[in-house]
């Protein structure tokens, strides 16, 4: 459901909208450079000017680190969270106004120019499984970790030796970041210091690439494996296998019981259901992330 109201002069977007339309790779991007930029400089995007990204951080499903993350690896060099999303803008007292998609921005001059540094593919990630500093962390949740497949996965469990960190554990109850001392102190608890290499992943890259976005900006090195478990569960298990924790509290399903047809259709109706994202160009004021 989208919210009745936005920002003065912001832009309502989907992370859908850049995304590949095929199962099993909704999640990742477009491959079409010429078409991204067409998209992009059509809602206003330009080179210099710095992108402020907010969402729904309480209900959402981190569509805004989606956009952020998607807009670092495409290219654009400043392109931030706002702590706290949508809420937190009304509550600092940022004019709204009554919500409408078909604002016209003007026409932006960016150009894609991707940057390697913030994306991991499948391949990639498989023959980097054995190596002592890789950390994978699974940014999804605890049943769906153990082995639940309810957004139209072919296969449940995780990818072999990732940690679990759901993405929603680094926020309070009013959708802020807990401190960054907070942040470090459970990723320490993990053994994840800056030392390592991160991939994260999700379901179809949108979760993961908020976590990416967020341990980026908490000077980690990290990638987003945006082809996520739609990919990897797709394909062949004898090459890309995944792992079952059975957890206290958390059932884990039977092999007949996972990837039915109907659990498909609902799950990706869910994911394409989520909110719009809004975009609020060049504004000042705005904590960054």
């Amino acid at each position: 459901i989208l919210n009745p109201q936005s920002l003065l002069n912001a832009t309502c977007i989907s992370w859908q909208e850049f995304s590949q339309s095929e199962s099993p790779f909704k999640g990742k991007l477009l491959t079409d450079d010429k078409i991204l930029t067409e998209k992009l400089q059509a809602i206003g995007i330009f080179n210099h000017k710095p992108i402020i990204v907010f969402s729904n951080t309480i209900n959402g499903w981190g569509e805004d680190g989606r956009i952020v993350w998607m807009l670092r690896t495409l290219g654009h060099q400043k392109s931030f969270l706002v702590d706290g999303g949508f809420a937190a803008l009304v509550k600092g007292g940022f004019p709204t106004v009554n919500f409408t998609k078909n604002n016209s921005p003007p026409r932006g001059d960016f150009v894609v120019n991707r940057n390697k540094n913030w994306h991991i593919s499948q391949n990639e990630l498989k023959t980097s499984l054995e190596k002592d500093n890789l950390v994978i962390i699974d940014s999804r949740g605890p049943q769906e970790y153990a082995g639940k497949t309810p957004y139209g996965e072919q296969r449940g469990g995780h990818i072999p030796g990732a940690i679990h960190i759901y993405f929603k554990y680094w926020l309070d109850n009013n959708g802020m970041l807990l401190s960054r001392d907070k942040i470090l102190e459970m990723l320490t608890e993990k053994g994840i210091t800056k030392d390592k290499i991160i991939v994260t992943y999700c379901t179809g890259g949108v979760r993961s690439a908020w976590s990416t976005s967020v341990l980026t900006d908490l000077g980690f090195k990290v990638k987003n494996y945006s082809g996520s478990m739609w990919e990897w569960s797709a394909s062949s298990s004898d090459i890309y296998p995944l792992e079952i924790s059975r957890k206290e509290g958390v059932g884990v399903l039977e092999d007949t019981e996972r990837g039915r047809h109907g659990d498909a259709e609902r799950g990706c109706h869910r994911v394409t259901a989520s909110p719009y994202l809004r975009f609020l160009m060049g504004s000042r004021g705005v904590r960054e992330k």
